[in-house]
């Protein structure tokens, strides 16, 4: 049995990732590809404990490396229950963030540096990586403006504006180095237009 392929979606704050792994679940089924659609930090009951201690509370809750920590841990469970088992089971995996999202939140926009998260994801992931990454893009007053209209209020929505300019900053210099891992989509603009810009990088970039 062929091995599935792991597509992590990245991106700011209201950027709209998950209704995009939704849709792209969706795709692929109709295709005939088993997908699962999961989302981080969660995927896993220990996980999604985890994800409330990381998304409720002040801002300042946790130092910086602590949140790296939180979100490897959970990084492991969701890997070793979730992620891996399917795609050894030849099903496709579609996560709403991944490792990418601590290193643009916690690496660059909360300072710990990409060296220790990269030293941290080798010890704690052993070189796993997705097989495809699609970063949606969109300003950030824009994107900062659906996740308030969505009611959202986490830790992350409210660390201003110029920490979300900062993480775009982010994400596109992730893309940057990765190109062949990496896809960056326009996301200002109406769900079925972004959600053709997925399926599109994925048909380049996994020939489906």
């Amino acid at each position: 049995m062929a091995r599935g392929r792991f597509i992590t979606l990245e991106g700011g704050e209201g950027s709209g990732k998950s209704t995009q792994v939704a849709r792209l679940v969706e795709a692929l089924k109709t295709h005939g590809i088993e997908a699962l659609a999961t989302r981080e930090p969660g995927g896993t009951e220990g996980a999604e404990l985890i994800r409330r201690l990381l998304v409720e509370g002040p801002t300042d809750r946790w130092h910086p490396l602590s949140e790296v920590l939180l979100h490897y841990a959970a990084r492991r469970e969701h890997l070793d229950k979730v992620i891996e088992p399917a795609l050894a089971a030849g099903r496709w995996v579609v996560s709403d963030r991944f490792a990418d999202s601590t290193m643009a939140y916690q690496g660059y926009g909360q300072g710990v540096g990409r060296t220790t998260v990269e030293r941290i994801d080798r010890a704690v992931l052993g070189g796993f990586a997705p097989n495809l990454t699609i970063v949606l893009d969109m300003p950030v007053a824009r994107g900062l403006a659906r996740a308030h209209a969505r009611g959202g209020t986490d830790r992350y929505e409210r660390m201003g504006e110029a920490f979300h300019a900062h993480l775009r900053d982010a994400f596109m210099d992730i893309a940057r180095r990765e190109p062949a891992r990496c896809v960056v989509v326009d996301a200002d603009a109406d769900v079925e237009t972004v959600a053709r810009r997925v399926r599109g990088a994925v048909r380049a970039r996994l020939g489906v």
